[in-house]
C-alpha cells in the first residue's frame, strides 16, 4: 500500500493531535472513593497517583486485608474514569485518522 501526499499529512495532523490529547488528559484528574469515602485517591489522565487519603477510622491493625481492598477497589474506580477521559478524548481522533487509512 503506497500512501500519498495527502495520506502523510494527515498522519502528520493526527499525531500532533494525539500529542495535544495526551497533554490534556495529563492535567486532568479523575478521583476515586472507597468505605463511603474513608479511602480517597485522585489519579492523573497520565495515570499516575496524585494524592491517597485514609481516614484514621480505615485504619484497623487487626484487619490489614480490609484497608487494601479499601485502597484497591478506590485506583479501580479512578483509573477508571481516567480510561474513559482517555477514550473520549482519543476517539475523535481515532475516527479522523481511519477514513484516511482506508482511502488510498
Amino acid at each position: 500500500m503506497s500512501m500519498n501526499r495527502d495520506m502523510m499529512a494527515k498522519l502528520g495532523q493526527a499525531m500532533a493531535q494525539v500529542q495535544k490529547a495526551q497533554a490534556e488528559l495529563a492535567e486532568k484528574t479523575a478521583e476515586g472513593t472507597a468505605g463511603g469515602g474513608m479511602v480517597h485517591v485522585t489519579i492523573t489522565g497520565g495515570m499516575k497517583v496524585q494524592s491517597l487519603k485514609i481516614e484514621r477510622d480505615a485504619v484497623d491493625p487487626d484487619d490489614v486485608e480490609m484497608l487494601e481492598d479499601l485502597v484497591t477497589a478506590a485506583l479501580n474506580e479512578a483509573l477508571q474514569k481516567v480510561q474513559s477521559m482517555q477514550y473520549g478524548q482519543l476517539a475523535g481522533i481515532a475516527g479522523n485518522i481511519l477514513p484516511g487509512l482506508n482511502q488510498g
